[in-house]
């Protein structure tokens, strides 16, 4: 009897484990996703989803290694790749409320300038932010922010 209960013990454990297992899909903790940064404009709309509608895709693929963001404000701070790229990571899921316009300051086949203006309720953050071309890949190396 006691084998019995341990032996069914088992069994239930193992079906519990495949239907969690079956339940998250193949890969779905490792697997890393490649998004399309063939063009400046697909690497500026992928930058706008991370930075406001919590995408998390493709997050590491998006930046240059040399990466920098400065923050212009009355405590001027700076902010490395990893660091920004950790914090995005924190966000996924989180949209924010603003209203977001991309205007594109100036272009060419290897680099673009855009601005991204975040409009909340009480203030506007305003993103100048710099892409270079990369081999076939765009991917944003600077980002400016400014406060109103």
């Amino acid at each position: 009897m006691n084998s019995l209960v341990k032996t069914l013990a088992a069994a239930a454990l193992i079906a519990v484990s495949t239907f969690a297992m079956a339940a998250e899909g193949p890969g779905s903790k490792s697997a890393k996703v490649n998004v399309t940064l063939s063009t400046a404009d697909f690497a500026l709309e992928h930058y706008v989803a991370v930075t406001t509608e919590g995408e998390s895709a493709g997050v590491e693929q998006l930046f240059a290694e040399d990466f920098s963001q400065k923050v212009q404000a009355s405590n001027a701070q700076n902010h490395s790749r990893s660091a920004l790229i950790k914090s995005l990571k924190k966000q996924k899921g989180e949209k924010l409320n603003c209203k977001v316009t991309t205007d594109i300051i100036e272009e060419s086949v290897d680099y673009m300038v855009a601005k991204v203006t975040l409009k909340f309720e009480d203030f506007t953050k305003t993103d100048l932010v710099t892409l270079l071309r990369e081999g076939n890949d765009w991917k944003v190396s600077s980002s400016v922010n400014a406060y109103k």
